[in-house]
């Protein structure tokens, strides 16, 4: 079952916007979906910027920690095209997640609107929730190009994503697997579900970067899961205490 932190008063009851991060959230870091991406970064600097594996690799984090994404730190100081990079880093086998019939059902039943809100692409995000099944359950895709290319966690790209979609952030839910990308949201009034993962994987990334893991939250955090579609079925009880 999902857990509950923190502020044990608040409840879901009053959400009419439901908004999802994409990559690690909406579908398990388990299934090692986003390693891929990861690793064709990797491949990407590589190749762009004639380098070995372990200098692409030192590189592409470093971006990651430094300027929000390692597309972003691409494109400040490299002038990489970010269609060009998304294009390439996006190419992966999706087999690994599947059909997800009860993520499905526990998403067509929460009232309100349905928005995924990612630092990657509208197709990447097409392509993964249409092979989870659940792409005709959203209202609209808010994505990196929608943003101005500037990536979460700054605060600017929220406003604009409230704002374009006339969003009250006091009746809004964001999921995210990140726990500084929450930091935003939360002092924008919104109630904030840190989606947990213990996927052996993520050791590789930086500490301050990586999805969260069992355990792990901070004050700006209202709730935590480990389980989403258990989480959002649980939700239309309204979480009261």
């Amino acid at each position: 079952m999902p857990h509950q932190t923190i502020d044990t008063r608040r409840t879901l009851s009053h959400i009419e916007n439901w908004v999802f991060d994409l990559d690690n959230t909406l579908y398990a870091a388990e299934c090692q979906l986003f390693a891929q991406i990861d690793e064709r970064m990797t491949s990407f600097i590589q190749e762009r910027l004639t380098m070995d594996f372990t200098e692409a690799r030192r590189l592409q984090k470093d971006y990651y920690v430094a300027f929000g994404t390692t597309m972003s730190g691409l494109m400040k100081e490299h002038a990489v095209c970010p269609d060009e990079f998304m294009e390439f880093v996006h190419d992966i086998d999706l087999s690994s997640i599947g059909n997800s019939p009860a993520l499905a059902e526990a998403l067509s039943t929460l009232p309100g609107r349905r928005f995924i809100y990612t630092n990657g692409s509208v197709k990447h995000a097409e392509n993964v929730a249409g092979a989870l099944g659940i792409l005709d359950l959203f209202d609209e895709i808010f994505d990196i190009k929608a943003a101005g290319y500037t990536p979460k966690p700054q605060r600017a790209p929220y406003e604009q994503f409230l704002a374009q979609h006339n969003i009250d952030p006091h009746r809004a839910a964001m999921f995210e697997d990140l726990i500084q990308n929450l930091e935003a949201p939360h002092a924008l009034g919104m109630t904030t579900v840190l989606v947990h993962s213990d996927a052996a994987w993520l050791d590789d990334e930086p500490h301050a970067k990586r999805p969260a893991k069992p355990g792990e939250s901070a004050p700006h955090i209202h709730y935590v899961t480990d389980d989403l579609t258990s989480f959002l079925k649980a939700s239309q009880y309204g979480f009261a205490p």
